[in-house]
């Protein structure tokens, strides 16, 4: 609803009465705006720049706004876990994914290098991922910073494991662009196979889990990820042996 621009954009009484409406919401979506401007101390002319700015055409079109993104962010029933694990393996382990796991792992075993890049919970995963291949015997690097200098001869062979729920992460697309053109191999690991990181991948595995967000937050279950993770890094053993 509020934007970084809108709220840059307000000055000082904006911002006050920016900071007046994030703090009591619910109450400010029922009141009149002589009552808004009595809690705020601005004038009701202050409060109609205010409702323009944030494209609303008065103060009645910017409640109806107000409550509709309180509608949004009420919080959400979360699934169990068991239930997130019961819906992976019902979905996807039904399909080819074991194969998909063997063409990844095999892939793994022909490089030079190994890279895992992700952002946010995907990141962390992509960090474990690293350590969990390292520990078997295959060196993995976890990197963050798409601008990290690595030189053209290491990416010659190379293989690039990238992770991320939604599959359309901008900072991942961007960051796999330049490693892809480098020459490295892609394996991607989303949630579904139609999105943009798994059409620019060599080899995609996905796992169909529903989506879950609690106030802007994706919290989708990672539970599948761990386990392509790590039954990719028992195949590579067995390969290797």
């Amino acid at each position: 609803m509020f934007t970084h621009d809108i709220i840059a954009s307000l000055n000082e009484l904006e911002t006050s009465l920016y900071n007046y409406i994030c703090q009591n919401g619910e109450k400010v979506a029922y009141m009149r705006i002589r009552e808004l401007a009595d809690e705020t101390h601005v004038s009701t002319a202050s409060i109609l720049r205010f409702c323009r700015k944030i494209n609303c055409e008065g103060f009645s079109e910017f409640k109806v706004m107000l409550k509709m993104h309180l509608g949004e962010n009420k919080k959400t029933i979360l699934k169990s876990s068991q239930h997130s694990v019961t819906e992976f393996f019902e979905r996807t382990l039904k399909g080819d994914i074991e194969e998909n796991i063997r063409k990844a792992a095999s892939l793994v075993t022909k490089a030079d290098s190994v890279i895992f890049i992700g952002i946010g919970s995907s990141g962390i995963l992509a960090e474990y991922g690293a350590r969990y291949l390292s520990s078997l015997g295959t060196f993995s690097m976890y990197i963050k910073d798409p601008f990290f200098p690595i030189h053209s001869e290491f990416l010659h062979n190379s293989v690039t494991i990238a992770l991320s729920v939604s599959g359309e992460s901008n900072f991942t697309i961007t960051h796999l662009n330049q490693l892809k053109q480098e020459g490295s191999n892609i394996i991607s690991i989303t949630n579904n196979k139609y999105s943009t990181i798994a059409k620019i991948s060599d080899i995609n595995i996905p796992y169909y889990v529903t989506e879950e967000w609690f106030e802007n937050a994706n919290i989708t279950t990672q539970i599948p990820v761990m386990y392509i993770l790590e039954s990719i890094a028992h195949e590579i053993y067995k390969l290797n042996k």
